[in-house]
Protein backbone atom coordinates (compact mmCIF):
# COMPACT_ATOMS: atom_id res chain seq x y z
CA UNK A 1 0.00 0.00 0.00
CA UNK A 2 1.37 3.57 -1.09
CA UNK A 3 0.06 6.82 0.69
CA UNK A 4 0.85 10.38 0.51
CA UNK A 5 2.21 11.92 3.68
CA UNK A 6 3.75 15.44 2.70
CA UNK A 7 4.70 17.28 0.02
CA UNK A 8 6.30 20.73 -1.11
CA UNK A 9 5.11 23.47 0.13
CA UNK A 10 4.10 26.16 -1.98
CA UNK A 11 4.32 29.24 -0.84
CA UNK A 12 0.82 31.45 -1.23
CA UNK A 13 -0.94 34.54 -0.06
CA UNK A 14 -3.62 32.74 1.65
CA UNK A 15 -3.19 30.83 5.03
CA UNK A 16 -5.24 27.25 4.19
CA UNK A 17 -7.55 28.22 7.21
CA UNK A 18 -11.03 26.49 5.06
CA UNK A 19 -8.61 23.60 4.75
CA UNK A 20 -8.10 22.68 8.42
CA UNK A 21 -11.75 23.61 8.92
CA UNK A 22 -12.90 21.08 6.64
CA UNK A 23 -10.80 18.42 7.91
CA UNK A 24 -11.91 19.31 11.73
CA UNK A 25 -15.44 19.52 10.74
CA UNK A 26 -15.59 16.06 9.24
CA UNK A 27 -13.95 14.69 11.97
CA UNK A 28 -15.96 16.58 14.26
CA UNK A 29 -19.44 14.71 12.38
CA UNK A 30 -17.59 11.23 12.12
CA UNK A 31 -17.12 11.14 15.74
CA UNK A 32 -20.42 12.44 16.56
CA UNK A 33 -21.79 9.33 13.91
CA UNK A 34 -20.00 6.65 16.05
CA UNK A 35 -21.63 7.80 19.50
CA UNK A 36 -24.93 6.57 18.13
CA UNK A 37 -26.50 3.42 18.76
CA UNK A 38 -26.34 0.85 15.72
CA UNK A 39 -29.69 1.34 14.37
CA UNK A 40 -29.65 5.18 14.75
CA UNK A 41 -26.83 5.21 12.87
CA UNK A 42 -27.94 3.40 10.04
CA UNK A 43 -30.56 5.45 10.11
CA UNK A 44 -28.69 8.88 9.76
CA UNK A 45 -26.77 7.71 7.39
CA UNK A 46 -29.94 6.41 4.96
CA UNK A 47 -31.16 10.40 6.12
CA UNK A 48 -28.27 12.18 4.91
CA UNK A 49 -26.14 10.05 2.53
CA UNK A 50 -27.03 10.86 -1.04
CA UNK A 51 -29.15 7.54 -2.62
CA UNK A 52 -28.99 7.84 -6.84
CA UNK A 53 -32.75 6.47 -6.51
CA UNK A 54 -34.19 9.25 -4.50
CA UNK A 55 -31.99 11.90 -6.03
CA UNK A 56 -33.26 11.09 -9.58
CA UNK A 57 -36.71 10.91 -8.49
CA UNK A 58 -35.82 14.72 -6.67
CA UNK A 59 -36.27 13.62 -3.37
CA UNK A 60 -34.13 14.61 -1.04
CA UNK A 61 -31.49 16.82 -2.77
CA UNK A 62 -30.03 18.25 0.35
CA UNK A 63 -28.12 14.81 0.98
CA UNK A 64 -25.84 16.03 -2.75
CA UNK A 65 -24.34 18.21 0.69
CA UNK A 66 -24.55 16.52 3.65
CA UNK A 67 -23.03 13.25 1.86
CA UNK A 68 -19.66 14.92 1.67
CA UNK A 69 -19.53 15.28 5.36
CA UNK A 70 -20.19 11.66 6.61
CA UNK A 71 -17.38 8.35 6.50
CA UNK A 72 -18.29 4.38 6.63
CA UNK A 73 -15.35 3.62 9.28
CA UNK A 74 -11.97 4.59 10.72
CA UNK A 75 -10.32 4.32 8.21
CA UNK A 76 -12.19 5.77 5.00
CA UNK A 77 -12.21 9.09 7.44
CA UNK A 78 -8.43 8.79 7.76
CA UNK A 79 -7.66 8.17 4.40
CA UNK A 80 -9.36 10.94 3.02
CA UNK A 81 -8.59 13.60 5.72
CA UNK A 82 -4.53 11.91 4.91
CA UNK A 83 -5.06 12.91 1.16
CA UNK A 84 -7.02 16.54 2.11
CA UNK A 85 -4.23 17.72 4.64
CA UNK A 86 -1.81 16.96 2.21
CA UNK A 87 -2.94 18.26 -1.06
CA UNK A 88 -5.79 21.02 -0.23
CA UNK A 89 -3.30 23.42 1.22
CA UNK A 90 -1.44 24.61 -1.18
CA UNK A 91 -4.53 25.38 -3.66
CA UNK A 92 -6.07 27.48 -1.11
CA UNK A 93 -2.85 29.22 -0.70
CA UNK A 94 -2.89 30.13 -3.81
CA UNK A 95 -6.54 30.85 -5.09
CA UNK A 96 -7.70 31.51 -1.41
CA UNK A 97 -9.70 30.78 1.29
CA UNK A 98 -13.63 31.77 -0.37
CA UNK A 99 -12.96 30.61 -3.55
CA UNK A 100 -11.32 27.01 -2.56
CA UNK A 101 -14.43 26.67 0.00
CA UNK A 102 -16.48 27.12 -3.32
CA UNK A 103 -14.16 25.30 -5.79
CA UNK A 104 -14.53 22.06 -2.95
CA UNK A 105 -18.43 22.09 -2.67
CA UNK A 106 -18.82 22.29 -6.65
CA UNK A 107 -16.19 19.24 -6.73
CA UNK A 108 -18.01 17.73 -4.61
CA UNK A 109 -21.12 17.77 -6.31
CA UNK A 110 -19.86 16.93 -9.48
CA UNK A 111 -18.60 13.59 -8.14
CA UNK A 112 -21.76 13.01 -6.44
CA UNK A 113 -23.58 13.78 -10.12
CA UNK A 114 -21.08 11.43 -11.69
CA UNK A 115 -21.93 8.50 -8.97
CA UNK A 116 -25.51 8.87 -9.35
CA UNK A 117 -25.43 8.71 -13.16
CA UNK A 118 -23.26 5.70 -12.77
CA UNK A 119 -25.67 4.36 -10.19
CA UNK A 120 -29.66 5.37 -11.21
CA UNK A 121 -31.33 2.77 -9.68
CA UNK A 122 -29.12 2.14 -6.58
CA UNK A 123 -30.83 2.60 -3.19
CA UNK A 124 -27.74 2.19 -1.23
CA UNK A 125 -26.41 5.60 0.26
CA UNK A 126 -23.26 7.34 -0.78
CA UNK A 127 -21.26 8.97 1.96
CA UNK A 128 -17.65 10.49 2.20
CA UNK A 129 -15.50 13.39 1.31
CA UNK A 130 -13.22 11.07 -1.24
CA UNK A 131 -15.48 13.22 -4.11
CA UNK A 132 -14.74 16.35 -3.60
CA UNK A 133 -11.11 15.58 -2.63
CA UNK A 134 -10.95 13.92 -6.12
CA UNK A 135 -11.41 17.49 -7.74
CA UNK A 136 -8.96 18.61 -5.04
CA UNK A 137 -6.33 15.79 -6.33
CA UNK A 138 -7.07 16.49 -10.27
CA UNK A 139 -6.69 20.68 -9.60
CA UNK A 140 -3.48 20.10 -7.93
CA UNK A 141 -2.31 17.66 -10.31
CA UNK A 142 -2.64 20.51 -13.07
CA UNK A 143 -1.06 23.45 -11.13
CA UNK A 144 1.73 21.53 -9.23
CA UNK A 145 2.66 18.37 -11.40
CA UNK A 146 6.36 19.26 -10.61
CA UNK A 147 5.90 19.49 -6.81
CA UNK A 148 7.58 16.19 -5.03
CA UNK A 149 4.55 14.31 -2.72
CA UNK A 150 6.41 12.17 -0.29
CA UNK A 151 4.79 8.88 -0.01
CA UNK A 152 5.12 6.29 2.20
CA UNK A 153 5.57 2.52 0.96
CA UNK A 154 4.15 0.20 3.77
CA UNK A 155 5.33 -3.44 2.33
CA UNK A 156 9.16 -1.71 2.93
CA UNK A 157 7.95 0.30 5.64
CA UNK A 158 9.91 3.42 4.14
CA UNK A 159 9.14 6.64 2.48
CA UNK A 160 10.54 8.22 -0.79
CA UNK A 161 9.39 11.40 -3.21
CA UNK A 162 8.07 11.71 -6.54
CA UNK A 163 6.88 13.89 -8.43
CA UNK A 164 2.77 15.05 -8.88
CA UNK A 165 2.45 14.41 -11.77
CA UNK A 166 3.31 10.89 -11.45
CA UNK A 167 1.81 9.78 -8.53
CA UNK A 168 -1.46 11.61 -9.14
CA UNK A 169 -1.40 9.97 -12.69
CA UNK A 170 -1.48 6.84 -11.56
CA UNK A 171 -3.81 7.62 -9.35
CA UNK A 172 -6.21 8.67 -11.57
CA UNK A 173 -5.48 5.82 -14.15
CA UNK A 174 -6.43 3.62 -11.10
CA UNK A 175 -9.25 5.56 -10.31
CA UNK A 176 -10.88 5.03 -14.42
CA UNK A 177 -9.63 1.50 -14.60
CA UNK A 178 -12.12 0.42 -11.74
CA UNK A 179 -14.93 2.49 -12.60
CA UNK A 180 -14.79 0.92 -16.47
CA UNK A 181 -14.63 -2.42 -14.30
CA UNK A 182 -18.05 -1.41 -12.64
CA UNK A 183 -19.93 -0.90 -16.02
CA UNK A 184 -20.31 -4.82 -16.15
CA UNK A 185 -23.75 -5.62 -14.86
CA UNK A 186 -23.67 -6.41 -11.55
CA UNK A 187 -26.79 -7.32 -8.45
CA UNK A 188 -27.70 -4.60 -6.35
CA UNK A 189 -25.81 -6.51 -3.37
CA UNK A 190 -22.32 -5.25 -5.24
CA UNK A 191 -23.19 -1.54 -4.00
CA UNK A 192 -22.99 -2.59 -0.22
CA UNK A 193 -19.32 -3.27 -0.29
CA UNK A 194 -18.20 -1.15 -3.44
CA UNK A 195 -16.01 2.29 -3.83
CA UNK A 196 -17.93 5.06 -5.70
CA UNK A 197 -15.35 4.99 -8.29
CA UNK A 198 -17.32 7.12 -10.68
CA UNK A 199 -17.50 9.75 -7.95
CA UNK A 200 -13.49 9.76 -8.15
CA UNK A 201 -13.70 10.01 -11.50
CA UNK A 202 -15.87 12.92 -11.57
CA UNK A 203 -14.71 15.24 -8.91
CA UNK A 204 -11.17 14.03 -10.63
CA UNK A 205 -12.12 15.74 -13.90
CA UNK A 206 -14.06 18.72 -12.76
CA UNK A 207 -10.84 19.49 -10.61
CA UNK A 208 -8.58 19.09 -13.76
CA UNK A 209 -10.71 21.26 -15.85
CA UNK A 210 -10.76 23.97 -12.82
CA UNK A 211 -7.05 23.46 -12.10
CA UNK A 212 -6.73 24.55 -15.70
CA UNK A 213 -8.16 28.05 -15.23
CA UNK A 214 -6.94 28.30 -11.29
CA UNK A 215 -3.02 28.10 -12.79
CA UNK A 216 -3.69 30.17 -15.58
CA UNK A 217 -5.71 33.38 -13.34
CA UNK A 218 -3.60 32.47 -10.10
CA UNK A 219 0.18 31.35 -10.32
CA UNK A 220 2.33 33.45 -11.70
CA UNK A 221 4.26 33.43 -14.88
CA UNK A 222 7.73 32.47 -13.07
CA UNK A 223 5.62 29.84 -10.97
CA UNK A 224 3.92 28.70 -13.74
CA UNK A 225 7.44 26.91 -15.03
CA UNK A 226 7.80 25.65 -11.86
CA UNK A 227 4.53 23.92 -11.31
Amino acid sequence: MIFPVGDEQIRGGYKPYISYALIGLNVCIFLFQVMMPVSQHEAFIFTYGAIPREIMGGVDLFTLLTSMFLHGGWMHLIGNMLFLWVFADNIEAVIGNVQFLVFYLLGGLAASVAHILFNVGSGIPAVGASGAISAVLGAYLIMFPRSRVKVFVAYFFRSFHMPALYFLGLWGVQQFANGLITIIPRDESAYTTGVAWWAHIGGFLFGIIMGYFAKKTYLPVTQRDYA
